[in-house]
């Protein structure tokens, strides 16, 4: 019989309870003491035992009632812990302090290609092929994320998650639950959490004869397994284009991983999109890290302002594209991977391939298909579409509930500007308007409609000279390009100056560092 002898919790009242039941002859099998509660399985007590027991137990200063119970608390935990680790379909094992694995679920079984009892055998480091994980995880409190292992030669992301013996305790763990991942459905998981609610083609708002064309384009590039390049200017909607194209493919219930070439480093650019081997420089985490093409492999990558990429890494993009193999920083193995690659750009890629600015083997492995997104200014009849998706959808960022009303005033206004910044500006102008105003309606005069990247240049002011004019002009211009050309050089090559004149133009301007 198991019992649950509720009481005081004060210390000792554990062994009175423990010697009445020794001086009544009973063999207490196991105990578990949590406050206010002592758990025995006894052995031999019936349940007609149990009142003249109770009376016994009562003696016990302190103790209130004694009734049987089904489980103790440890294997309603046991019981429950292998109901959740059978239900998931990924690798899970339960391990204690020292390291010994108590629990595997069927996922890890197969995995790990041994019967349950073989495995329970192993010591988590060896099994995992990882000398150092155990002094990890006990110096760590059991807590460990996205660590790489091995299990059967197989690689993995490792999660740990401590095991406490009461819930919401402050105790020490008392082991950990180990979540293995896979790269490739790690980059499944990711690109589940980047998703918005709408996908595919229904995502690209737009009824024009222009958006018509390229939504018929699209679903026909899209569905077809080769490299597909995307053009369009600045801000026209060329990540939501290629998500789109994903969503088509047959590798839509895959990832969809992206990268902005411009925004990094070559350095960082690099380990992001390669991975790195354990130690390959000095910041580098000691398990290694897979890059953005294992974690997609199985889905689809994007490149986003893939002309920004140096001459470095177009060589080793160009390696990936031609055999499907690449090596991580560092490293010597060959990781061979299953990614179909979608890039874009804002730049003339055919013409920076003819000037020996970008790879021309390069410009062509990538654009064996492309689509060209068109401007909001050659598609102006979905403006009125696109803004009150954008007024709805920054009210409810903003909490303002009902939306306000674009006046006619208003709309035309919108239908009329230039939009050098496209579809991102308008929405940029949209949230603005819906943050800054208080009333049911926003008025044409609410539109604060300047060039894209900062604040209007105010051209109703005559300039003294042309000098004054070419300064200001000059002067806007670097503080548009800068932000999105981080360096003296990039922006140098943008503009086809030189590096040192750009430099002195950045600290003429108070640019840069």
């Amino acid at each position: 019989m198991k019992l649950d002898i509720r009481g005081e919790n004060r210390v000792g009242i554990t062994q009175e309870v423990l010697a009445v039941l020794s001086a009544e002859g009973l063999d207490v099998a196991q105990v578990e003491v949590i406050t206010h509660h002592i758990y025995c399985e006894i052995k031999g007590v019936r349940k007609r035992d149990l009142p003249r027991l109770n009376i016994k137990l009562r003696q016990v200063p302190g103790i209130e009632q004694a009734e049987e119970i089904d489980l103790l608390p440890g294997e309603r935990r046991r019981m429950q812990l292998h109901t959740i680790l059978e239900a998931l379909d990924v690798p899970v094992l339960a391990v204690d302090g020292t390291g010994k694995i108590i629990q595997a679920n069927r996922s890890a079984v197969a995995a790990a290609g041994l019967e349950e009892d073989r495995l329970r055998t192993f010591q988590l480091d060896h099994l995992l092929e990882d000398p150092g994980l155990m002094g990890d995880l006990q110096a760590n409190e059991f807590t460990l994320p996205d660590r790489e292992v091995s299990l059967a030669g197989q690689a993995y992301l490792l999660q740990a998650t401590p095991l406490r013996e009461r819930d919401h305790s402050e105790d020490a763990p008392s082991g950990c639950v180990i979540l293995l991942q896979s790269p490739g459905r790690l980059g499944v998981v990711l690109s589940a959490m980047q998703r918005r609610e709408v996908q595919g083609l229904e995502a690209i708002i737009g009824s024009s004869r222009p958006m018509k064309r390229l939504k018929q384009q699209a679903a026909r590039v899209g569905a077809v397994e080769a490299p597909l390049l995307i053009l369009g200017e600045t801000g026209v909607g060329k990540e939501l284009l290629a998500r789109a194209c994903h969503e088509v493919s047959p590798r839509r219930g895959s990832a969809f991983l992206a990268l902005n070439c411009a925004s990094l480093p070559e350095g960082l650019a690099e380990s992001e999109l390669f991975g790195y081997v354990p130690g390959a420089f000095t910041s580098a985490s000691r398990s290694g890290k897979p890059g953005l093409l294992e974690l997609a492999d199985g889905g689809t990558l994007f490149l986003d302002e893939v002309g920004e990429l140096t001459p470095y890494l177009q060589a080793k993009l160009l390696r990936f594209l031609q055999d499907g193999t690449f090596r991580r920083v560092g490293g010597a193995k060959e990781i061979s991977v299953d990614v179909r690659v979608i890039s874009a750009t804002n730049r003339d890629l055919e013409k920076m391939a003819s000037q020996g600015a970008f790879r021309e083997d390069l410009f062509y492995r990538l654009n064996v298909l492309s689509l060209t997104a068109p401007p909001l200014r050659d598609r102006a009849e979905d403006i009125p579409l696109l803004a009150q998706t954008f007024l709805e959808r920054a009210a409810a960022q903003v909490g303002r509930d009902p939306a306000p009303r674009l006046t006619g005033q208003a709309t035309a206004r919108l239908a009329s500007a230039p939009w050098p910044g496209n579809v991102r500006q308008l929405e940029n102008v949209i949230f603005r308007a819906v943050s800054l105003t208080d009333g049911p309606f926003i008025e044409a005069d609410d539109l604060e409609i300047g060039p894209v990247g900062g604040p209007a240049t105010d051209m109703k002011v005559e300039p003294d000279s042309y000098a004054d004019a070419h300064e200001a002009f000059e002067r806007d211009l670097f503080r548009r390009l800068y932000p999105k050309y981080p360096s003296s050089r990039k922006l140098a090559d943008r503009l086809g100056v030189s590096h040192t004149t750009v430099a002195q133009k950045l600290k003429r301007y108070g640019l840069g560092r």
